[in-house]
């Protein structure tokens, strides 16, 4: 019994594009891009910081952590959540050196 060639292949001879280009357009439009990313959701800002869904919402209501709408997308950058920590940090220094 005949065996069919593969789906690609296939796909390829349909398209008039040699296989090994049509593989290489695939991964091309495939792998995921090494850009690192500028803006979170408010979900990936709230996993990257360890707080939740609520903390997060009120910290962007307060402008502590600093967001932008794109379109009607609310996106927090990721240089907002350095800033906010910094601050944090700022903040804790003096009341860790009393404690020591």
């Amino acid at each position: 019994m005949p065996t069919a060639p593969p789906p690609l292949t296939l796909i390829a001879d349909a398209l008039g594009v040699p296989e090994q280009r049509l593989r290489t357009l695939v991964l091309e439009h495939t792998t995921p891009s090494d850009a690192p990313l500028i803006a979170l959701t408010v979900e990936e800002a709230t996993r990257r910081l360890g707080v939740g869904r609520t903390t997060m919402y009120a910290l962007i209501a307060s402008g502590e952590v600093g967001s932008v709408l794109i379109g009607r997308l609310r996106r927090v950058p990721v240089e907002a959540l350095d800033t906010y920590l910094a601050d944090r940090s700022q903040v804790a220094a003096p009341t860790a050196a009393h404690a020591a």
